[in-house]
């Protein structure tokens, strides 16, 4: 049990339409009995993401004496008056690979951030702040986020009728240029007005067991040596938003999406995005994987020759000033022709089943958040409060997590222990988690344990009766996602091959 009575145990799948259908402020179309702004107006239409969010609070069984009453708190347990709480959505970009700003694939929707706001204001009773902050990818521009995303309304909506402080943060410290996908410049941002907190692993890392392998680490950035500086030796380290760090609760608001890098971006996943450094976080190894690299999946001439030719690209290419907005966009062009698009069928950087990199990182960083305090230091128990809600309503399959084809699954997955949303997530997706090293690694024995249950302890609570049970009962291929392509034919659950088990 967790948070005063919440049981950890419990993941909440709610199903419904597979559409958002709302505009922002995304009030709800129904006036709920402990909707706190009855006299605002309500949303013009119905609001499956609002219904859908309710449902699954309602099918956890939070505050079940209050239910369908006007005191009725079920975020209660986890979010006391006074707290500050952190909404976490991922916002990883504002365009898509292939589709221009149709990204309703590719972000949480306004309407699941504005549902859970609500429900964290009841919860607070007047007295604390709640502050939405992600840390997209570096080229991103934050203000159509907020457009899209329709923020600045759910903030004069707040600022109106709300009795709660709120504050959208953009966590970058930097914007980076880039033509084609290629880094041609950088300018400064504003960051997090609090700074940043550095926690370091040590020998506690994900990484310390293959340390003789640091000096293969990529990060964000062409230049390795910033990564290699933050992980060496008995040094992995991370630059970590400190209002975050500050926080009391952190409410995790993912979306449901395949991911080149790690197979499935859920809640583990999208604490890349708690960063004010992304090259201070290792991506992938460079070189073959006969080197020790995880850069490729294969170790042959094609692949050996381009990462001597890519080597030598990013450390000269950076010397080039303004003349690369110039060049990038034609040395793109020619190394697609030379070996291929890393959007459709060529595996580099990582993007494979094989990435042994990127995991990692990730279970670092969830440690990181789950037992830093805002010093720094670790400690042996969670510093904070955590529940999670998944925006799957849309979702995200085949090329994600910024190519992603738009799947409407009308879900929203809840729970207060994160890694055990994630497992009914994948199985729901049709994955199987002992082949995804994030989440299999996750339930792994560790001085800082990522799983609050195991596997078979984690039971499904839904609308649906194929999704109500044990998760290890759960049969079939679900919902069938279809995997980015370096990871197809690896992490599916096939017809004549679906587990009733972990076995």
């Amino acid at each position: 049990m967790n948070h005063r009575g919440v049981d950890e145990r419990q993941v909440a799948v709610a199903v419904g339409p597979g559409a958002y259908g709302v505009t922002p402020p995304f009030s709800p179309d129904t006036c709920y009995p402990e909707y706190p702004y009855g006299e605002a107006p309500l949303g013009p239409s119905p609001n499956h993401a609002y219904a859908r969010v309710r449902e699954a609070l309602a099918l956890l069984e939070l505050d079940p004496e209050h239910a369908e009453t006007d005191a009725w708190n079920p975020l209660g347990p986890v979010v006391r008056p006074g707290d500050t709480v952190i909404l976490k959505p991922n916002f990883i970009r504002d365009f898509h690979d292939t589709r221009g700003y149709d990204i309703e694939s590719v972000i949480t929707n306004g309407g699941v951030i504005r549902a859970v706001l609500d429900y964290v204001a009841i919860a607070l009773q007047g007295e604390g702040r709640v502050v939405i902050a992600d840390a997209p990818q570096c080229e991103t521009t934050f203000s159509r986020i907020r457009d899209f995303t329709g923020l600045d309304a759910i903030a004069e909506f707040y600022a109106k009728h709300g009795s709660i402080r709120l504050s959208v943060i953009d966590l970058r410290s930097e914007y980076t240029e880039k033509v084609d996908g290629v880094i041609v410049g950088h300018q400064d941002l504003p960051g997090d007005p609090l700074g940043y907190t550095v926690v370091n692993l040590g020998n506690d890392s994900e990484f310390a067991p293959i340390n003789h392998l640091n000096d293969r680490l990529y990060g964000s950035e062409y230049d390795r040596s910033e990564v290699a500086d933050h992980h060496r030796g008995d040094v992995h380290e991370y630059l970590i938003s400190k209002t975050i760090m500050d926080a009391d609760v952190f409410i995790n608001l993912p979306k449901l999406k395949t991911h080149k890098k790690v197979g499935v971006t859920l809640n583990l996943k999208n604490l890349v995005g708690i960063n004010g450094n992304k090259n201070w976080l290792p991506h992938h190894r460079e070189g073959v994987p006969s080197k020790g690299g995880d850069q490729y999946a294969d170790s042959g001439l094609s692949e050996r020759l381009e990462q001597v030719l890519l080597a030598g690209f990013k450390k000269h290419f950076p010397k080039l000033g303004r003349l690369r907005k110039y060049i990038g966009g034609s040395a793109k062009r020619l190394g697609k022709k030379a070996f291929g698009d890393t959007d459709t069928s060529r595996i580099r950087s990582g993007n494979w089943y094989g990435n042994d990199t990127t995991w990692r990182m990730v279970l670092d960083l969830n440690r990181a958040l789950r037992y830093g305090d805002a010093s720094g230091v670790l400690h042996d128990t969670p510093r904070r409060r955590y529940f999670s809600f998944v925006d799957g309503i849309i979702a995200g399959e085949g090329n994600g997590p910024m190519g992603s084809d738009p799947y409407p699954a009308g879900m929203v997955m809840a729970g207060a222990d994160p890694l055990a949303v994630d497992l009914v997530c994948a199985r729901v997706m049709g994955f199987d988690y002992r082949k995804i090293p994030t989440l299999h690694q996750a339930l792994c024995e560790h001085r800082y344990p990522l799983n609050a249950v195991s596997y078979e302890q984690v039971r499904c609570r839904s609308n649906e009766s194929a999704y109500t049970g044990p998760l290890q009962d759960i049969e079939g291929t679900c919902l069938a996602f279809r995997p980015q392509f370096g990871w197809k034919g690896h992490i599916e659950i096939l017809p004549d091959t679906a587990q009733r088990s972990s076995a």
